[in-house]
């Protein structure tokens, strides 16, 4: 994709993500945009493991005594489901979590949004569509990273290693959830094409049944103050 079209890409994306900046800005010390696929080879079953391991790992206290013990104490954190070119959708907005009334109430959001979509495969479009979240953060993050989840490569849209590229460029971290089930090489499409950035790493699993317990690993690795990359680590299904 042209220079251009990567700018009316990132462009459409900020649109589709426009909402109120809060009034406040506090220090954080990770902004985190959980970026989930919906596309169609996700079923309902595995569509609802993937929110009800989201929900469940901002309700471990583990997770939660992990945020507490940050320099800052707390994070902020998104959902947004992707698919297709034109489909990203912000479903849970930028939420403070800083102790466990506010990581239940979190999961409670999760849990409470609505499948947006079932398209192609757009991981181009959807790392766009996360960077583009933190442009309406009010808060002042540490860090900022994208953690993309998926089961497949991408069949539409740009490429995915230009606009990584182009996030890390801008000190944004992307981590990627490889879901082997029907593509069992996808870990190494991940590492080349997806993941990058400062201490990025990439976790696989066999199946959507595991999703729950390595998304919360996943959490865990990217509050903690990482002083190695991590690639490629392996979580086989139960």
């Amino acid at each position: 994709m042209t220079s251009a079209g990567l700018r009316g890409a990132a462009f459409a994306c900020a649109l589709v993500l426009a909402a109120s900046v809060p009034a406040r800005a506090e220090k954080v010390d990770i902004a985190l945009v959980l970026a989930v696929d919906v596309s169609a080879s996700v079923d309902a079953g595995e569509y609802r493991l993937q929110h009800e391991g989201i929900a469940r790992a901002f309700e471990n206290p583990q997770v939660i005594a992990a945020i507490r013990g940050g320099g800052r104490g707390a994070i902020d954190a998104t959902v947004i489901e992707w698919s297709d070119r034109n489909k990203q959708v912000v479903t849970v907005n930028w939420t403070r979590i800083d102790d466990a009334k506010s990581g239940a109430a979190f999961a409670a959001a999760v849990r409470a949004s609505r499948r947006s979509s079932a398209g192609l495969t757009a991981i181009g479009d959807a790392l766009f569509a996360a960077g583009a979240a933190f442009a309406r953060l009010g808060d002042s993050p540490g860090r900022r990273i994208i953690d993309l989840s998926g089961d497949g490569m991408a069949n539409i849209g740009p490429d995915p290693a230009q606009v990584r590229d182009r996030l890390v460029a801008q000190g944004i971290t992307v981590n990627g959830l490889a879901i082997l089930e029907t593509e069992p090489w996808l870990d190494q499409y991940y590492d080349r094409y997806v993941v990058g950035g400062d201490h990025a790493f990439l976790l696989k699993v066999d199946g959507f049944q595991s999703f729950a317990t390595a998304i919360e690993q996943k959490i865990l690795g990217e509050i903690a103050a990482r002083t190695e990359p991590v690639r490629a680590a392996a979580l086989q299904m139960q």
